[in-house]
């Protein structure tokens, strides 16, 4: 599938002529710990596996965070059994890990610079991006440009405070998936999130989607792209391809 994909993203930039890169705004957290419960941050997986997918079509990626400098990854998701290959190359490549050594600050990114815009998961952006005004006025803005908006696992907590033009959370009547109660409770880390990410979508009026536990799920309503789990993040990322190649 995701040949194919990356097929038509390729065709479709020769057939417009397209020489100017699509450009891919990542935004991360800068959440790093949960008080007397335990490190977090970014899940790595999450983080790689869309950016080596993105960057070998050519498409630039700059990596944004919240207070910008030294982004966190969640050292469980460095562990041997959580290393997936993306992540593993990673973890050998200067340059990437500088990209997140020195993160641009959230609030000096403009929208009107990149082409869509996506949010890899792990338990610290529920802290630090459901209510960054920064991150909510930038989604809101993505979604009026009617530019792709993508979120995996836990990030689309990031959609909590997100309004639509009419005043209706953004998630209203949409398609999406994310971390599932089932999937955090088996997890054994329900003390490291400040609320539940599948009821509060569902609160928010959003059709609430997901496939089997810790299996790849990836949905899109429209430019509205959300994935459930950590093993989603190269469907999200295919889904984003996809979505950049069709807009032109």
């Amino acid at each position: 599938m995701k040949y194919l994909v990356v097929l038509l993203a390729l065709l479709t930039q020769q057939a417009f002529g397209q020489t100017t890169p699509k450009k891919v705004l990542f935004v991360v957290t800068s959440f790093s710990e949960v008080k007397n419960v335990g490190k977090t941050g970014i899940w790595l997986e999450e983080l790689t596996t869309p950016y080596y997918l993105l960057t070998a079509q050519g498409i630039q990626v700059t990596i944004a965070s919240p207070k910008g400098g030294q982004a966190p990854i969640d050292p469980r998701s460095t562990s041997e059994s959580f290393l997936t290959p993306s992540a593993k190359k990673f973890l050998g490549d200067s340059a990437a890990q500088e990209q997140l050594k020195h993160t641009i600050a959230l609030k000096s990114v403009k929208a009107a610079d990149y082409d869509a815009i996506f949010y890899p998961g792990g338990h610290g952006p529920m802290w630090d991006l459901p209510q960054n005004a920064t991150s909510i006025a930038l989604i809101q803005t993505f979604a009026a440009q009617h530019k792709p908006v993508a979120l995996v696992c836990h990030a689309p907590a990031a959609l909590k405070n997100v309004k639509a033009a009419n005043g209706d959370y953004l998630v209203k009547g949409k398609k999406v998936a994310g971390f599932t109660n089932s999937e955090e409770k088996a997890g054994g880390a329900i003390a490291m999130t400040p609320f539940s990410l599948e009821d509060m979508l569902k609160e928010h009026g959003a059709q609430y989607e997901k496939g089997n536990d810790w299996q790849p799920f990836a949905v899109q309503d429209g430019l509205l792209i959300t994935g459930q789990n950590p093993a989603s993040a190269e469907l999200v990322a295919e889904k984003i391809l996809a979505a950049l190649a069709a807009g032109k």
